[in-house]
């Protein structure tokens, strides 16, 4: 069968439409954007939203000499009017900024000529344009780094970097006459990674600089389009710019344009034969609530339908989790308190929290308060509005499994290297296990729990609700070097939960339960009770073990309980 390849990590809309790729029809933004622009334009959408598709696209249909047979049999294409207005009518300049990085200043500052000066090769017939003067031939060879046969270099200093954009557009405005659109997408990239880097105020200086030359009183601009992550407050690098119409994923317009709605998703599963999946793919990546309207994660889609076309077993994964370091939340984890601990827990159970939500900050606010780290993770894709509320408050909730098993590894993660910091006390809990003290076990365990943010599983099978707190005991069990630790070995006529050699020849035996009443003696008795009807001692006695202690532990929420044979 002869079928559309799926575009994964293609976000060229002439690539998509040119190689037969899938291409889920987001081109009516042309017409909405083309009917309610402002002069300057900033949408922030989460990653992995289809930001950079869209800005690849209104590219294709703007610029001079565009190509109308890419948008045949789309939907913008019905605008008759609006495409004989504006189709392949405008100088276009396009950048991405999500290239520009470095480990210091001058590192990024060369990576955005670099991104600048590629983009104005596009233009090289400025050179030879008989509408421009020998000056302005000049400038323009500036911003392409070229020299001269003279020893004279004109490779971009930094006055001409700040004035780079203003430059180009003044000199295609020229050459055409007719004003320019301007794109810039991952506007805010270059910020992110230069607080990460330490040299966040030179770059908030040089961007400052160069949006604002670009943006403000500029008679050659048609309008701008800016596309992000966050919304940079306007103190930072938007200082005195007036003209800026921003669109966040709260607004209602646009709302349907980044990620894909339902009828999307139905419409992509119809085409590839996948139907079947419509209620997993809902459960992974659906929830997100931009404006009005229902969004899926398109990244999430698009990648498990590939998986599923090659195994139609395949299992959901975090596609969209995995693009990034969620640096976020292991700040959130760091500076949580006792009330923050408990909010986490409230998501990850399937709760809500309110929340005020500042959606214009500066990285720099980010470390504030954990306040502004709520707001980043709302403006990110980690959490999602179930409900707006007076005083710019809303209901947030985890939007999907995906996110929440993302918040579980982080939490766990979290966990461990908080627990095991503490060396004293963890040497102490684990030396409680061969002593046979299991007051003392219950003991520590309780404050373990009180000190982590415990999981309810209430989506797991009634066997397996007792994984999180497997995974804590183990964890800290491991801290033990010289111990022989296994879980789930078969070790008798099943699989013990955490089995356990140690050099001095003692075995220990752990079985788990999750006690869904509360009710933890009996679920302790009924573990005791598993070990010695499955003989789970059988495989430590073949390993030679002179002593057994065997341990029954039962749990409810922060709740537990330790019983020895």
């Amino acid at each position: 069968m002869n079928r559309k390849k799926l575009p994964i990590g293609i976000d060229g809309f002439e690539k998509i439409k040119t190689n037969d790729f899938y291409y889920a029809d987001k081109t009516m933004f042309i017409a909405e954007l083309l009917q309610n622009w402002g002069e300057v334009n900033l949408f922030t959408r989460p990653r992995r939203f289809g930001k950079s598709l869209n800005m690849s696209m209104l590219k294709c249909f703007l610029e001079i000499n565009a190509n109308p047979a890419l948008f045949e049999g789309l939907k913008i294409a019905q605008e008759k009017k609006l495409c004989k207005e504006y189709m392949g009518r405008f100088p276009v300049i396009f950048i991405s900024l999500k290239s520009v990085d470095g480990l210091r200043f001058s590192d990024a500052a060369a990576a955005l000529r670099t991104v600048i000066g590629n983009e104005a090769m596009r233009f090289q017939f400025l050179s030879e344009s008989n509408r421009l003067s020998e000056a302005e031939k000049l400038s323009y060879l500036r911003l392409i780094h070229v020299e001269m046969e003279s020893e004279a270099s004109y490779a971009m200093s930094d006055s001409t970097l700040v004035d780079s954009l203003k430059t180009l557009s003044r000199l295609l405005a020229k050459h055409y006459d007719h004003k320019v659109i301007l794109l810039i997408d991952e506007y805010d990239v270059p910020l992110d990674k230069a607080f990460q880097a330490g040299y966040y105020d030179e770059m908030v200086l040089l961007l400052r600089n160069l949006f604002g030359n670009v943006l403000k009183t500029n008679d050659d601009l048609y309008f701008a389009v800016l596309t992000g992550c966050l919304r940079i407050s306007k103190e930072s690098i938007f200082t005195g710019l007036n003209n800026l119409k921003i669109h966040t994923i709260s607004d209602v317009r646009y709302d349907e344009y980044f990620g894909f709605t339902d009828a999307d998703v139905d419409e992509i599963l119809d085409f590839y034969g996948l139907s079947a999946h419509r209620d997993v793919i809902r459960d992974w990546y659906d929830g997100y609530r931009f404006g009005k309207a229902s969004v899926y994660c398109p990244w999430d889609v698009i990648n498990y339908c590939d998986a599923l076309l090659a195994d139609p077993d395949a299992e959901p994964e975090n596609y969209w989790a995995n693009t990034s370091g969620n640096g976020i939340i292991r700040r959130l984890l760091k500076k949580a308190d006792q009330t923050t601990r408990d909010e986490i827990e409230q998501l990850i159970n399937g709760g809500t929290i309110v929340k005020s939500i500042r959606q214009e900050l500066t990285y720099r606010d980010i470390e504030d308060s954990i306040d502004n780290i709520w707001s980043v993770l709302y403006s990110t894709g980690y959490l999602t509005q179930r409900e707006r509320l007076p005083e710019k408050q809303m209901r947030l909730a985890l939007p999907n499994r995906e996110v929440r098993e993302l918040f579980i590894s982080l939490v766990k993660d979290w966990f461990q290297e908080t627990a095991l910091a503490d060396s004293s006390r963890i040497r102490r809990f684990c030396s409680a296990f061969p002593a046979g003290d299991a007051a003392l076990i219950q003991e520590m365990l309780h404050d373990y729990l009180w000190d982590s943010i415990s999981v309810r599983d209430t989506a797991a099978r009634p066997g397996r609700k007792e994984s999180f707190y497997h995974g804590m005991v183990l964890g800290l069990l491991r801290s033990q070097e010289n111990w022989l630790i296994q879980s789930n070995a078969e070790t008798g006529e099943g699989y013990s939960d955490i089995s356990i050699c140690t050099p001095e020849r003692t075995g220990i035996l752990i079985e788990l339960k999750y006690a869904d009443s509360g009710r933890l003696e009996p679920a302790c008795a009924a573990a005791l009770r598993q070990i010695e009807e499955r003989k789970y001692d059988e495989g430590l006695k073949r390993r030679g073990m002179k002593k057994i202690l065997k341990y029954g532990m039962a749990f409810c929420g922060k709740e537990c309980m330790v019983v020895i044979a």
